[in-house]
Protein backbone atom coordinates (compact mmCIF):
# COMPACT_ATOMS: atom_id res chain seq x y z
CA UNK A 1 0.00 0.00 0.00
CA UNK A 2 1.75 3.28 -1.04
CA UNK A 3 2.20 5.94 1.32
CA UNK A 4 -0.68 8.74 1.37
CA UNK A 5 1.88 12.33 -0.52
CA UNK A 6 1.32 14.47 2.79
CA UNK A 7 3.21 11.23 4.54
CA UNK A 8 6.40 11.19 2.62
CA UNK A 9 9.02 13.10 2.70
CA UNK A 10 9.63 15.87 -0.38
CA UNK A 11 12.63 13.73 -1.55
CA UNK A 12 10.98 10.60 -0.99
CA UNK A 13 8.25 11.56 -3.47
CA UNK A 14 10.44 13.20 -5.95
CA UNK A 15 11.91 9.25 -5.95
CA UNK A 16 8.34 8.14 -6.69
CA UNK A 17 7.77 10.96 -9.27
CA UNK A 18 10.43 10.10 -10.54
CA UNK A 19 10.79 6.70 -11.30
CA UNK A 20 6.86 6.41 -12.06
CA UNK A 21 7.50 8.41 -14.94
CA UNK A 22 10.35 6.16 -16.04
CA UNK A 23 13.80 6.19 -16.99
CA UNK A 24 12.96 8.03 -20.46
CA UNK A 25 11.37 10.79 -19.16
CA UNK A 26 13.52 13.13 -16.98
CA UNK A 27 11.67 16.20 -15.56
CA UNK A 28 12.78 19.60 -15.99
CA UNK A 29 13.57 20.20 -12.36
CA UNK A 30 10.84 23.25 -11.85
CA UNK A 31 8.21 21.08 -13.17
CA UNK A 32 9.25 18.34 -10.71
CA UNK A 33 9.76 20.82 -7.50
CA UNK A 34 5.84 22.64 -8.05
CA UNK A 35 4.30 18.78 -8.44
CA UNK A 36 5.87 17.76 -5.36
CA UNK A 37 4.25 20.77 -3.70
CA UNK A 38 1.44 20.42 -5.30
CA UNK A 39 0.84 16.76 -4.08
CA UNK A 40 2.10 18.22 -0.01
CA UNK A 41 -0.39 20.84 -0.54
CA UNK A 42 1.94 23.13 0.65
CA UNK A 43 1.33 26.40 0.26
CA UNK A 44 2.83 28.59 -2.69
CA UNK A 45 2.62 31.89 -1.49
CA UNK A 46 6.18 32.15 -1.08
CA UNK A 47 6.97 30.14 -4.25
CA UNK A 48 10.76 31.14 -4.51
CA UNK A 49 11.52 29.65 -0.85
CA UNK A 50 9.60 26.57 -1.26
CA UNK A 51 10.97 26.31 -4.58
CA UNK A 52 14.67 26.41 -3.55
CA UNK A 53 14.27 24.25 -0.09
CA UNK A 54 13.14 21.62 -1.93
CA UNK A 55 15.51 21.85 -4.96
CA UNK A 56 18.97 21.78 -2.06
CA UNK A 57 16.78 18.58 -0.83
CA UNK A 58 16.58 17.21 -3.87
CA UNK A 59 20.25 18.03 -4.76
CA UNK A 60 21.96 16.81 -1.63
CA UNK A 61 20.16 13.21 -2.15
CA UNK A 62 22.59 10.78 -4.02
CA UNK A 63 19.25 9.18 -5.56
CA UNK A 64 19.13 12.11 -7.64
CA UNK A 65 20.74 12.95 -11.20
CA UNK A 66 20.52 16.41 -13.06
CA UNK A 67 21.38 16.98 -16.47
CA UNK A 68 22.63 20.52 -16.81
CA UNK A 69 22.57 20.26 -20.71
CA UNK A 70 18.47 19.79 -20.62
CA UNK A 71 18.11 21.18 -17.22
CA UNK A 72 16.01 17.84 -15.80
CA UNK A 73 16.05 15.72 -13.15
CA UNK A 74 16.11 11.80 -13.60
CA UNK A 75 17.31 8.98 -11.03
CA UNK A 76 20.96 8.16 -10.47
CA UNK A 77 20.49 4.26 -11.17
CA UNK A 78 19.00 5.00 -14.89
CA UNK A 79 22.54 5.79 -15.90
CA UNK A 80 25.42 3.08 -15.82
CA UNK A 81 28.61 4.16 -14.32
CA UNK A 82 30.51 5.20 -17.81
CA UNK A 83 27.78 7.38 -18.87
CA UNK A 84 28.05 9.21 -15.33
CA UNK A 85 31.91 9.51 -15.87
CA UNK A 86 32.16 10.98 -18.99
CA UNK A 87 29.22 13.60 -17.58
CA UNK A 88 31.18 14.57 -14.86
CA UNK A 89 34.13 14.80 -17.15
CA UNK A 90 32.28 17.12 -19.70
CA UNK A 91 31.37 18.89 -16.88
CA UNK A 92 34.96 19.23 -15.36
CA UNK A 93 36.02 20.05 -18.87
CA UNK A 94 33.47 23.11 -19.15
CA UNK A 95 34.11 24.74 -15.88
CA UNK A 96 38.15 24.84 -17.07
CA UNK A 97 36.98 26.27 -20.04
CA UNK A 98 35.45 28.88 -18.18
CA UNK A 99 37.79 30.31 -16.41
Amino acid sequence: MAKKFEDMTEVDLAYQILNDAGKDNPIYYKDLILDILKKKNKSTQNEAAAISEVYTMINMDSRFQYNPEKKKWGLTEWDPPEVKKRRAAKLQMDKSEEE
